[in-house]
C-alpha cells in the first residue's frame, strides 16, 4: 500500500480524553477512531491487525475441531427465561431493546442459550459427540464505566466457542484440548511467557471454578496470585484457604501480580442443555444430558494488550505475527529506486507500506516509529550511489546495509 493513498494521518498530539497508553497510541497512529467511551472504529491499519489476530485464533480453533458459524446479535427473550438469565439481577451489563410491537430483545453479550437452541435441531444420538462450534463476533456490554482503551469496552470483538460432549469424561478431554489451543494462540501473539491459567469464580456461567487466562501487566485491573514454580495462578476474588486447598496450592508460594484477562473458559455441565430441553439417546436408547463448555477470547482486547505491552517511548511495536505490514519502506529523495523496491517487495509477497509522500526525513522516521511496523527500509540518495538500503528493525537501535537486490530474500528470512 502506498501511504499517499492512505486516508489516515498520524497525529502529534495525545488525545486528551484517553488515559490508557494503548488507546492513545492507536488513535495517534491512525489505527482506531473513538466513537464514544468504550466504542472504537477500526481504521485500515487497525483492521489489518485485528484480522491477523482473528486468523491466528481461527487457525487454532479449527485445529481442535472447531466449526465456525455466526449467530445473531439480537436474541429472543423466551430462551433466556428458560435458563433464568433474562432478569437484570441475574445477568448484569445487558443492553436490551424492543421491537415496534413492544416485544423485548437482548443485544448479544454471550450466546449459550442461542447456541443450544440452534444445535437442538441436529443432535439426537451419542454418535453426534463430541463437537465444538465457535464464532468471532461483536459483543455488547453495558459497562458502568468503560476505561483502559480497548481493554474494557461497551462494544468489542470476541471469539466464543461452545463444546458439546456426551458425558463428563469426554467433556474434560475436550476442555483440556481447547485450553492447550489457547496457549498456542498466546504464544503466537508473543504473550505466551507472561500469560497464566488462573483459577477464578464461575460467575453467571457455572458453580465450578472457571479458568481465566491472565497476562501480566501493571495496567491490569485484576490481581492474581501466581505460583511461579507451577505456572498456575488464582484470582484474588477466590483467594481463601478452602479454595487453595481444593486447588492444591500453597499460600506461601503465591506472589501477587497485576494482570489483564485475555481469555476465559467455563465448565457449564448440563445447565443450559437441560433448561432448553436438548438431550440425546445413548447406546441403550436412554435419554441423557449433554455436557457443555464455553471458551472466550477477547480479540479486540488482545490488540489493546499487545499495543500496551510492547510499545516504547517512540510508539507502537507490533510482533511480526500481527503487524499491519512487515516492512515500512521510506523514500527519501530517490523515488524511482524506491518504486522499484516497492514492486520487488510486492512481487515477493512481502507486505509493505510504502511512504512515498513528500515529507521531511525526520517526519517520516518519527511516524515510522509510531506505527511500529517490524522493519524499516530507507531508500535515499545514498542507496542510489551504493546499491544498498538501510534496514532497521523496530526493536533495535542500529541499522544494517543490505544490497538492494537481496532485500526481498533478506526480509523473507527474518522472523
Amino acid at each position: 500500500m502506498r501511504q499517499s493513498q492512505l486516508f489516515t494521518k498520524a497525529r502529534r498530539e495525545t488525545p486528551k480524553d484517553e488515559e490508557s497508553r494503548n488507546a492513545q497510541l492507536l488513535i495517534r497512529a491512525g489505527f482506531i477512531h473513538k466513537e464514544m467511551a468504550g466504542v472504537y472504529a477500526y481504521l485500515p491499519l487497525g483492521l489489518r491487525v485485528l484480522e491477523k489476530i482473528k486468523a491466528i485464533v481461527r487457525e487454532e480453533m479449527n485445529a481442535v475441531g472447531g466449526q465456525e458459524l455466526m449467530m445473531t446479535t439480537l436474541q429472543p427473550k423466551d430462551i433466556w427465561e428458560k435458563t433464568d438469565r433474562w432478569d437484570d439481577s441475574k445477568v448484569d451489563n445487558w443492553f436490551k431493546t424492543r421491537l415496534v410491537s413492544g416485544a423485548e430483545l437482548g443485544v448479544g453479550l454471550t450466546h449459550e442459550e442461542p447456541i443450544v437452541d440452534a444445535i437442538g435441531e441436529y443432535v439426537s444420538s451419542y454418535r453426534d459427540f463430541p463437537f465444538s462450534v465457535y464464532q468471532i463476533q461483536n459483543k455488547f456490554r453495558n459497562e458502568l464505566r468503560a476505561k483502559s482503551g480497548l481493554l474494557r469496552g461497551r462494544e468489542f470483538l470476541m471469539k466464543d466457542m461452545y463444546s458439546f460432549s456426551r458425558d463428563q469424561e469426554q467433556h474434560e478431554r475436550e476442555y483440556e484440548r481447547i485450553v492447550e489451543a489457547y496457549f498456542r494462540v498466546y504464544g503466537r501473539l508473543g504473550l505466551g511467557d507472561i500469560t497464566y491459567r488462573t483459577h477464578a469464580d464461575g460467575g453467571i456461567f457455572t458453580s465450578r471454578f472457571s479458568d481465566e487466562f491472565q497476562t501480566l501487566t501493571e495496567v491490569g485491573e485484576d490481581v492474581i496470585y501466581l505460583d511461579e514454580s507451577k505456572g498456575i495462578a488464582v484470582n484474588e476474588e477466590i483467594l481463601t484457604d478452602e479454595n487453595l486447598e481444593k486447588l492444591g496450592l500453597d499460600r506461601s508460594a503465591l506472589v501477587p501480580k497485576k494482570a489483564v484477562e485475555v481469555g476465559n473458559t467455563f465448565h457449564l455441565e448440563s445447565k443450559y442443555t437441560d433448561a432448553l430441553g436438548v438431550s440425546f439417546n445413548d447406546e441403550k436408547g436412554e435419554n441423557q444430558s449433554i455436557v457443555m463448555g464455553c471458551y472466550g477470547i477477547g480479540i479486540s482486547r488482545l490488540m489493546g494488550v499487545i499495543a500496551e505491552l510492547f510499545a516504547d517511548e517512540k510508539g507502537l511495536v507490533w510482533p511480526g505475527s500481527v503487524a499491519p505490514f512487515r516492512v515500512h519502506l521510506l523514500s527519501l529523495g530517490a523515488d524511482d529506486l524506491a518504486d522499484e523496491t516497492y514492486r520487488a517487495f510486492s512481487e515477493a509477497g512481502i507486505e509493505v507500506l510504502y511512504d512515498d509522500r513528500d515529507l521531511r526525513a525526520g517526519e517520516k522516521f518519527a511516524e515510522s516509529d509510531l506505527l511500529g511496523i517490524p522493519y524499516r527500509v530507507v531508500i535515499g540518495k545514498r542507496a542510489a550511489e551504493s546499491g544498498t538500503a538501510e534496514v532497521k528493525r523496530r526493536t533495535e537501535d542500529s541499522a544494517v546495509d543490505v544490497p538492494l537486490s537481496d532485500l526481498p530474500s533478506y526480509l523473507a528470512q527474518k522472523a
